[in-house]
This record gives structure tokens, C-alpha cells and sequence, in this order.
């Protein structure tokens, strides 16, 4: 295949895996809404005690809900997971095309078309990583819905051709810095989610029904957020304190330069190590930590999008569309 070839591919899988994400969000829409009027734990039947008598009848809104329907229900929740995992896939294809359609072959991040591209990427394959062992399924439509909306962003703003990479990106350092800064991202993006879910669940009350009443417990949510965040919190590390200086040695000749994007990362990972620590010793859980965590989401992603567009002096400039070929003396 010519490089023509290869980025043709990898917009068709773009647009192809945006389509599917967007199908995976409908199934989980239709799933959850279905669910809205049936009050939460009222799926009981009746049962029988040790003497044999009947116990309390489960709510008429239960007995009387139709099999079918419930079929229907755990129809589209396999469907959106089916798809999510479709659209992953035709994701990754994308990611491949790009980095195939340079000449030399490279890895996908010239710029921040690619960059949010390999972003989402991760997004989705964490969460369907971690879909069992932490129990993600109601975290669907919020994935869905966050990777197609970027996506679209990505392709309606921030597209830009395959150029060559520029000099400070061109070094095997950078495939172990951004790899590691983007599996953290991802990880500290889905826990941002959870975050977010305890304190809207919180503000809820007890309210049986809806989305809301359907999310684990809020003591489940805080664990959750918290595993998530002590997963990314060392690969952030291992990014920002460790390959990222390598990096920017061997491309500026030194180790550190207060660019604002290396700032912004160090206040990023200031932020997540008082989440963590607040936690370990001072015993913060549920709202205090909830809104510290979402506090460092801000903090990651305006360093993502923000630096770039409101940065005038760092030297990161690269990763803006319109500077995708500039060398890093010339940003």
C-alpha cells in the first residue's frame, strides 16, 4: 500500500469507528432507559422462609414487568459492549494508518489530531480492561459518549495531513514518554468519571430510580475512583519525572526548562500525589477526595488542549495543528 493509501485508511477507520461508537452509546441509552421507572432492588420474588410460609411479594412494578423486556435490556447491554469493543478495534486500525502513512513509518503523534486519537484510544481499552475486574459496565455510555465527542472534535478541528515528524519528536524516548503519559491519561480520565458519578449520586439521595440509582454504591464508586487513580498515579511518574527529562535532554539539552507544559504536568502529578496521600494518611474518602481528583483531571487536560492553544513560549508547540512541522528551535 503507497502513504496515500495508508491515510485514506486511517480516516475511513476514523469516521468507521466514530459511526460505531455511536451505535455502542444508542444501545447503552436504550439499555439504562429501559431500567429508569424499575426502582432499584426490587427485582426479588417471592421466597420462602425456613418454614416453608411465603415471604413479602416483590413490588407489583417487578411482577409485572415483561420477561421480554428484561431480554431486551441485557440484549443491548451485550450489544453496546460488543460494539464499544468493535469500535476499539477499527480505532487501532485507525492509530496504524497514520503511522504507516509517513514516510519513514512513525508513530502516531505528530500533532494533536493524533495525539487525541491515540488519547481516546486508550480511554476505551482501559475501560474494557478493567470492565470485569472493576465492574465498568455502567460506565458505558459515559465512554461512548466521551470518545465519540472527541473524535468529532478531532476530525472537525484539529485534522491535519501526515507530515514528517519534527526533530525533537524523531527519538525512541518518545514512544516510552508518551505511551506511559497516555496509558495514564486514560486511567485518571476514567477515574475523573467516577468521580464525577459519586458526587452527582451523592447529591441524588436515596432516589430508587433512574441512572443515577443504578450505579454502584457510593462507597463501590470511591473505591473504584480510587484504584483507578493509584493505577495511573506511578505510570504518570514514570512519564513525567523520569522519561519525560530523559526526553527533553536528549532534544533541548536539558533536563528541565520550565516550559509550561512540563509545569503543567508537574502540578498535575502535585495534585494526584495529595489525592493519594490525603487518602493514605489523612483518611480522605468520598467528597473531599472526589473533588480533588476531579481537580486533577482539570489540570491534565487543560495541560492536553490548553498549553497548546494558549501557550505562546513552550517549546511543546509542535502539538498544535497548524504547528505540526515546526522544529523545536523554531517554536
Amino acid at each position: 500500500m503507497t502513504d496515500a493509501s495508508w491515510e485514506t485508511l486511517s480516516n475511513q477507520a476514523v469516521a468507521a469507528a466514530g459511526v460505531v461508537y455511536f451505535l455502542a452509546l444508542l444501545a447503552h441509552l436504550v439499555q439504562w432507559s429501559s431500567l429508569r421507572k424499575v426502582p432499584v432492588g426490587s427485582a426479588r420474588r417471592a421466597t420462602a422462609d425456613a418454614a416453608g410460609e411465603a415471604l413479602q411479594d416483590a413490588p407489583v412494578a417487578v411482577l409485572e414487568r415483561d420477561p421480554g423486556e428484561e431480554r431486551r435490556t441485557a440484549l443491548f447491554a451485550r450489544l453496546g459492549l460488543l460494539l464499544t469493543v468493535l469500535a476499539c478495534g477499527l480505532h487501532a486500525v485507525a492509530m496504524l494508518g497514520r503511522g504507516m502513512a509517513a514516510d519513514p513509518n512513525r508513530v502516531p503523534w505528530g500533532n494533536m489530531y493524533e495525539f487525541t486519537l491515540s488519547g481516546t484510544f486508550f480511554v476505551t481499552l482501559l475501560y474494557l480492561l478493567f470492565y470485569r475486574r472493576l465492574g465498568l459496565a455502567w460506565m458505558g455510555p459515559l465512554v461512548d459518549g466521551f470518545v465519540v465527542t472527541m473524535l468529532m472534535v478531532a476530525v472537525i478541528w484539529l485534522y491535519d495531513p501526515v507530515a514528517p515528524l519534527t526533530e525533537a519528536l524523531n527519538s525512541p524516548w518518545l514512544v516510552i514518554h508518551v505511551v506511559s503519559a497516555i496509558i495514564a491519561t486514560g486511567a485518571f480520565t476514567l477515574g475523573g468519571f467516577t468521580s464525577a458519578l459519586y458526587l452527582l449520586k451523592a447529591r441524588a439521595g436515596d432516589r430508587s430510580t433512574g441512572y443515577l440509582a443504578r450505579l454502584p454504591e457510593l462507597p463501590v464508586l470511591d473505591r473504584v475512583s480510587y484504584r483507578l487513580h493509584a493505577f495511573g498515579f506511578p505510570v504518570w511518574t514514570f512519564a513525567v519525572l523520569i522519561t519525560g527529562p530523559i526526553w527533553a535532554h536528549q532534544a533541548w539539552s536539558s533536563y528541565w526548562s520550565w516550559d509550561p507544559k512540563e509545569v503543567w504536568a508537574f502540578i498535575t502529578w502535585v495534585v494526584y500525589a495529595a489525592y493519594l496521600h490525603a487518602r493514605t494518611t489523612a483518611g480522605w474518602k468520598g467528597r473531599n477526595a472526589a473533588w480533588l481528583a476531579l481537580l486533577g483531571t482539570a489540570t491534565l487536560w487543560f495541560n492536553f488542549i490548553g498549553i497548546n492553544y494558549f501557550s505562546t513560549t513552550s517549546q511543546h508547540s509542535y502539538a498544535a495543528p497548524e504547528a505540526a512541522v515546526v522544529s523545536p528551535v523554531d517554536a
